[in-house]
């Protein structure tokens, strides 16, 4: 199947469309914004607590390595939905991929649960 330059004009133009709405929207607001600073205004508030101290304190890496864990295992269960629609047309070429899927799958959460992961300290 040729391609040619025409082909990719729609989505060029769906990309300036998006960066203009964006820009345009960012421009606009800078200049329909209020703009009235004040020191109750200008000061740093945290669900409604004022902060105290340095905002850049360590905390454990665990809270990350939970949060990306959990989008793998999301996303990869995502990849389950589209299978079971086409569960019967895939026919047993499609069960046999994705038992290969679940068991890496499921051979990544026990490597998980063996290097304690999900435990918190």
């Amino acid at each position: 199947m040729q391609t040619t330059q025409v082909d990719y004009f729609p989505i060029i133009m769906q990309l300036l469309l998006a960066v203009g709405f964006v820009a345009g929207t960012i421009f606009v607001s800078n200049f329909l914004g209020p703009k009235r600073h004040s020191m109750n205004k200008d000061k740093n508030w945290e669900c409604g607590v004022e902060s105290i101290g340095n905002a850049r304190i360590p905390f454990s890496v665990k809270y990350f390595l939970v949060a990306i864990l959990f989008v793998l295992f999301d996303v990869e269960v995502i990849f389950m939905y589209p299978w079971a629609v086409n569960f019967k047309a895939m026919g047993a070429e499609g069960l046999i991929k994705m038992s290969i899927f679940m068991l890496l799958l499921v051979v990544g959460f026990f490597y998980v649960i063996k290097k304690k992961g999900l435990e918190w300290e």
